[in-house]
């Protein structure tokens, strides 16, 4: 059986609510009992039971993170598919574990700047989805909380840092994950929830769930409960259910004690506790075979023979209390997404506050959506978007709570919170809110308080800090790509910053990270080109200017259209929407081309294809060497590129010699409309000025006929007459105009 179609199975397994086939120790509908792989293996040898006869959910320990799949860039190495297709063969769940962890990640990735690194990670995710198409769990992101592991630091740069709420890196990590798998139970996991951290994991995940990032369960590691009392046990979970109101998995629970009967007696009372638990959605035990776990001493079977807590887990799975527990994912099926996302986290009393309720049902219709806040119905909605405004006179934090009734009657609940602080109401900087396209003063942010409409700045320009932000205003005046100038001045190359937008959705990165060079100056301003990677959409915008890193003043954003060519026509090379690494503009051929310093640097172009057909390609360029080649690609919706052509290019011996080549486009372009182009030069030392992409063989509607094959349908002519095999000129044949020639 191929891979994708166990991941077909893997769905309609999860979404049946397929019972286990085997007699696993959990036969409870509504929650798992699972484990691990132990040595990149599933079933662990030594006499100890098949995986299966015990356990129905299964994690891997190590195959499915990033540094194990990806450790060499660009080769993937999925060792997580043993693990994968055992679930499906068996009829229980898998979890992802883990898409974001500053702890195993890819070595090559600490070489590459932020920008760099930010598309790696997108890569990832996208190739995860590509060799994963459905998944039922993944822990979207693994210990943040505290910045303890190593590599956290790069992660949260590389995701955009902590941005308005402190914790934005996370939100576009959940916003990710929530793109590629809406129906997957997307999990923040932590290390040290329960007791040491617990405090800042619940504001860590409180802050998630309250700016209405697609999080949809909080995972408590539990790998520091071995001599937790039952007490404290008791109060922490409390204390975070209370505050999140969200389900729970107990994700990596093991008892490191070496004494047989002290192990026994902490499982006898950590694992009811966590399993009871009506917000509970299961368990995972993180290993069971002694001396092959990453502690020393939790393993449950010792040389083939199960530990006295093994025995007892075995009889308390079959108690009424375990078989019968409830949990918030029957069958560990997500039927609910709902994600209360509000403009902003903080708003000034007696202001307005708009909310938007994303409510989306798997296999169920919305029959309606209650909103409340403290308790009170503010709204009912019956048509998306489910959008509220609320005001506050009451100062401090208030709650929301989402309902969503279903058609047949089924309610879903989600919570949140926002914030109301005394200070200056929001408003656009002035009546004449900026036009888009336009230019942007820095310094005229919009007015308000201070985290609700800019963070540590100044209406005076000086020089920019770590973590400070702006907001604007501005009024987009038409559909289109665009690109942003940004006019920076520095005495150092240290200074990085990017564009966003906090929308009802999700977060934007409209922009790069980019880099601010050293201009020679605080007075020699330079103008660096910053082109918008998102299609911006007409209307009333708010942009987010975010210092990632300071040090430097930053004067004016200018939004200009970005250039779109007409195909067929002509692609002016210098004229590129993005460029990768290594691209400069240089003269060249009476005019401007690009020149690579580079191998397989690229760029790209926004075009129009006012044509569908049969296309060629002609390229003009110059190259000092023999063996250049440009490959001319379309990028696709998913990410990907499909190659169209690929032209080696003459040796001219010279850069300011140019020469043209032709290739031929052997599929033909099929859809009309704006597309992205892009261009990649295999080696240095050449220089292009510009693609001419030509209509060789317009569509028209009219296919030609040239196979005896295609001659045997029955055919008539335009008239409706039947016509034998001799006609010749237009037909209709299976309902189609077609030329037999």
């Amino acid at each position: 059986m191929n891979n994708k179609l166990k991941r077909n199975l893997l769905i309609i397994a999860t979404n049946l609510c397929i019972l286990p086939s085997f007699a696993q120790l959990s036969s409870n509908p509504y929650k798992f009992l699972g484990n691990i792989t132990t040595s990149y293996n599933v079933d662990a040898g030594g006499g100890i039971p098949s995986y299966y006869k015990l356990w129905n959910q299964i994690t891997c320990e190590n195959e499915s993170k990033w540094a194990s799949v990806e450790g060499n860039r660009g080769n993937f190495n999925w060792g997580s598919d043993k693990a994968f297709n055992y679930a499906i063969d068996h009829n229980f769940t898998y979890k992802f574990h883990a898409l974001v962890w500053g702890a195993q990640y890819p070595s090559w990735l600490e070489s590459l700047s932020a920008s760099e690194r930010f598309a790696a990670l997108t890569n990832w995710f996208d190739h995860a989805k590509e060799h994963y198409n459905t998944l039922p769990m993944i822990d979207v992101v693994n210990e943040a909380v505290g910045m303890h592991q190593q590599g956290n630091p790069m992660m949260k740069e590389t995701l955009g840092g902590g941005g308005k709420t402190g914790y934005d890196w996370l939100i576009k990590a959940f916003d990710m994950a929530y793109e590629r798998w809406p129906d997957a139970i997307l999990i923040y996991n932590d290390y040290n929830s329960i007791r040491w951290d617990l405090d800042n994991y619940i504001t860590l995940v409180q802050t998630l769930r309250d700016a209405g990032a697609p999080i949809d369960a909080y995972g408590n590691q539990s790998h520091e409960i071995s001599d937790i009392s039952e007490n404290d046990l008791r109060n922490a979970l409390k204390r975070q259910q209370d505050a999140l109101k969200m389900p729970m998995f107990s994700t990596e629970l093991d008892i490191d004690i070496q004494n047989d009967a002290q192990q026994k007696k902490q499982y006898e009372m950590v694992l009811p506790i966590l399993w009871e638990a009506p917000y509970c959605a299961g368990v995972t035990l993180w290993g069971y075979v002694y001396g092959r776990t990453w502690v020393d001493h939790s393993g449950l079977y010792k040389d083939g023979v199960e530990r006295p807590a093994m025995t007892w887990i075995k009889e308390y799975m079959q108690t009424d209390a375990a078989k019968n527990a409830v949990g918030p994912f029957p069958g560990t099926k997500k039927e609910a997404s709902i994600y209360i996302r509000p403009a902003a986290l903080k708003v000034a009393k007696d202001d307005v506050l708009p909310i938007k309720v994303n409510a989306r049902l798997a296999t169920k219709t919305i029959e309606k959506v209650d909103f409340y806040v403290d308790d009170e119905l503010v709204k009912t909605m019956t048509e998306a978007p489910y959008i509220v405004e609320c005001t506050s006179s009451k100062v401090g934090w208030h709650n929301t709570k989402a309902v969503v009734t279903a058609t047949d009657g089924s309610t879903y609940e989600r919570y949140g919170r926002f914030n109301v602080s005394r200070g200056s109401k929001r408003s656009p900087y002035s009546e004449t809110i900026p036009q888009i396209p336009g230019t942007i003063n820095v310094t005229e942010y919009d007015n308000g308080m201070s985290g609700v409409a800019y963070y540590n700045a100044s209406r005076s320009l000086t020089t920019t800090k770590d973590g400070q932000w702006m907001e604007y205003t501005v009024d987009v005046e038409e559909d289109g790509y665009y690109a942003m100038n940004a006019e920076v001045a520095s005495t150092n190359a240290s200074g990085m910053f990017h564009l966003s937008e906090y929308s009802f959705d999700k977060l934007t990165y409209f922009t790069d990270f980019t880099v601010v060079p050293n201009t020679g100056g605080a007075n020699n301003y330079q103008v660096l080109r910053c082109p918008m990677r998102e299609y911006l959409t007409a209307g009333r915008h708010v942009f987010c200017l975010n210092i990632d890193k300071g040090g430097f003043y930053i004067k004016n954003l200018t939004f200009n259209r970005a250039t779109t060519f007409d195909m067929p026509g002509i692609v002016e090379a210098e004229d590129f929407y993005l460029g990768g690494d290594g691209i400069n503009v240089v003269s060249g051929n009476g005019g401007l081309a690009i020149s690579n310093t580079k191998q397989n640097v690229w760029t790209e172009y926004i075009v129009n294809f006012t044509q569908t057909g049969k296309y060629s390609c002609k390229v003009t360029a110059s190259s000092e060497v023999e063996g250049s080649k440009v490959v001319v690609g379309l990028l696709q919706s998913d990410g990907s590129i499909k190659t169209l052509t690929t032209i080696t290019l003459p040796k001219t011996g010279n850069k300011d010699v140019y020469q043209e080549k032709t290739g031929i486009i052997r599929n033909a372009i099929k859809e009309k409309g704006i597309q992205k182009l892009r261009f990649t030069v295999t080696s240095g030392n050449c220089n292009i000025d510009k693609v001419e992409l030509i209509c060789t063989s317009p569509d028209t509607g009219i296919s030609d006929i040239m196979s005896d094959d295609a001659s045997d349908a029955p055919a008539y002519n335009l008239m409706g007459v039947p016509v034998d095999g001799s006609y010749r000129g237009i037909v209709i044949k299976n309902g189609k105009k077609v030329v037999v020639k």
